[in-house]
């Protein structure tokens, strides 16, 4: 290791990060740099656990780097992350059972508001505004605008705060989204509460924790019908075969048509 690559090795360990937060990041090997170990950071972030520590982190990225020898064994490292992966499974089952019960909680709440319609699989939807257009299908694409929030108000999703609205297959999102938009009109605007079963269900989706009720305000902009089915490239290549066969058919056919007719007309000289 080069005796530079040392030196910001040991800046890296030892400043205090209001020091390092005044660098300026200018030369491409900094930007990618920076770039490392900012996605480390919003991974660990999002997979971070209890009693994490950032400066043993680095020692660690500092042994790696220089090839030193590692402080823990390999194998005590393996039996180090099992434990804390059984640790955060337990703690994730936990959170989704209570995320489960406060959705349950807020439905039943919510319902009871006499602008909410309940449908029959839980879905419940606000009318905020009626459009004049038609209703999408299932099978439509519709063009959105939305904001996604938890049930305490967090927003984890906007395409406002992008300034861009999203075009998608209404038949390609969460069963809530699919259903929901089905029942308002193009320019029309709702809120759809969505239980956890209609959304991302007992899994973590990014900023969504497990078993999480979601709601959305949606506007819906535009409908656009559902595209033909398309061929598959098998029956492309089925098809092609079958008319190159009966070409071929015709061309040989052809030339013993002519064949025949230049023996008759030799016949007849």
């Amino acid at each position: 290791m080069s005796h530079k690559i040392k030196i910001i090795l040991a800046c890296t360990l030892l400043l205090p990060f209001t020091a390092m937060a005044n660098k300026e990041i200018k030369s491409t090997s900094e930007q990618v740099s920076y770039g490392m170990g900012l996605k480390m950071g919003q991974y660990i972030k999002t997979n971070g656990f209890d009693g994490f520590d950032i400066e043993i982190l680095f020692m660690g990225i500092k042994d790696g780097v220089e090839g030193n020898e590692p402080k823990v064994s390999r194998k005590d490292l393996q039996i180090a992350f099992e434990k804390m992966k059984k640790i955060q499974k337990e703690k994730t089952k936990k959170e989704a059972a209570e995320n489960l019960a406060k959705g349950q909680k807020f439905l039943a709440e919510n319902g009871k508001r006499k602008e909410v319609i309940t449908t029959k699989s839980g879905l419940q939807i606000e009318i905020l505004k009626k459009g004049d257009g038609k209703k999408p299908k299932a099978t439509d694409r519709v063009k959105t605008h939305y904001r996604g929030t938890l049930i305490d108000g967090t927003e984890f999703d906007s395409s406002y705060a992008r300034k861009q609205p999203i075009t998608f297959a209404l038949n390609r999102v969460i069963k809530g989204w699919t259903e929901g938009l089905q029942m308002i009109n193009v320019g029309g605007k709702c809120k759809l509460y969505i239980p956890a079963d209609l959304a991302y269900g007992a899994r973590d989706t990014g900023k969504i924790p497990a078993n999480s009720t979601l709601i959305f305000e949606i506007e819906l902009l535009e409908a656009i019908d559902g595209a033909k089915p398309v061929k598959s490239n098998k029956k492309k290549a089925m098809a092609s075969k079958k008319a190159a066969e009966q070409a071929a058919k015709r061309r040989k056919e052809e030339q013993l048509k002519k064949q025949k007719e230049a023996a008759q007309a030799k016949k007849k000289g």
